[in-house]
């Protein structure tokens, strides 16, 4: 039987589209649409229940009964390639979004080590904040994101990857005390941080609105750098993950600042839908564990 036809069945099947099975495949909509009546003539049953339009694709009774078989069958077969060990025969596009704590730490080694163990593979960056990232997994757009997860969803797989502490930092011309600080001597600049919508953010801004006084002004910002950059030149006081301001705490372009309170460390993980089953996210991610805690063992200490 075709591996082909199976595969697009159980990701129109998943995806309930057409549209979106051939962008997951990498092909186009006449070849899904081929594809399924292939099978379809091949098995005798009808699959889908076709309604046109904007209407998802919806499985027959028939349709629903035989998915299972189909997603063993793959399922096996990606177990077969591993048990042979032939992961170099993996092959395709795997489009994976990254946050941008990552892209700066252990992410170069984990690309050298993906094209070392699947040299076939082809890879499609995103670099993005969690939530979108988060968003693309739901939907599909991405198959393996590394985030300030977990994602709560039955169907996603989280692994552990990493955790990095932060610490406040700001340039030495806005002459802070060097003491331990209240958040209200912080309130006085700024505060730059992480975009709106990620975990960082949240915990900032509710922390700050508990203080009496003027409201606190918040520079928010889905780069990394960006943030980094409005610290150095005194825009305001920001968060920053130690393992990014080594370079500027040595140079004396920052200094870290003791306060009452600081952030939550951020943890990270490698996130990816298992339904349908992903060999190729499976295997990635091990590949991402094992690139995270090399860093680890070697930074890490280091930076704090």
């Amino acid at each position: 039987m075709n591996y082909k036809r199976l595969e697009t069945f159980v990701w129109v099947a998943s995806l309930g589209n057409f549209r979106k099975a051939a962008e997951r495949l990498h092909t186009t909509q006449p070849a899904i649409s081929a594809r399924i009546a292939g099978l379809e003539q091949e098995l005798g049953v009808k699959l889908f229940e076709r309604e046109g339009g904007s209407s998802p694709i919806i499985l027959t009774p028939k349709g629903k009964e035989l998915l299972p078989y189909a997603e063993k069958i793959l399922y096996q077969s990606a177990q077969l390639r591993k048990q042979a060990d032939v992961s170099t025969t993996y092959s395709g596009v795997l489009r994976l979004g990254v946050s941008e704590t990552i892209v700066n730490t252990w992410l170069p080694d984990f690309l050298a080590q993906l094209h070392k163990n699947m040299s076939k593979l082809n890879v499609e960056l995103t670099v993005d904040n969690t939530s979108s990232l988060a968003e693309g997994i739901k939907e599909r757009t991405l198959d393996l994101a590394f985030l300030m997860g977990p994602i709560s969803e039955p169907y996603i797989v989280n692994r552990e990857l990493c955790t990095f502490s932060l610490s406040w930092v700001a340039s030495p011309t806005l002459e802070l005390p060097d003491r331990l600080l209240y958040l209200e001597e912080l309130a006085a600049w700024p505060i730059v941080t992480y975009a709106r919508s990620t975990k960082p953010y949240i915990e900032i801004v509710q922390k700050f609105r508990e203080l009496e006084g003027a409201p606190v002004n918040f520079f928010a910002s889905t780069s990394l750098a960006a943030c980094l950059s409005l610290a150095v030149n005194a825009v305001g006081i920001s968060t920053m993950p130690n393992v990014m301001i080594k370079k500027e705490l040595a140079d004396g372009k920052l200094r870290r600042l003791r306060a009452m309170w600081t952030p939550s460390d951020l943890s990270f993980t490698a996130s990816y839908s298992d339904t349908p089953y992903n060999p190729i996210a499976e295997v990635a991610t091990s590949l991402a564990v094992a690139s995270a805690k090399k860093y680890e063992t070697e930074h890490l200490d280091k930076n704090n």
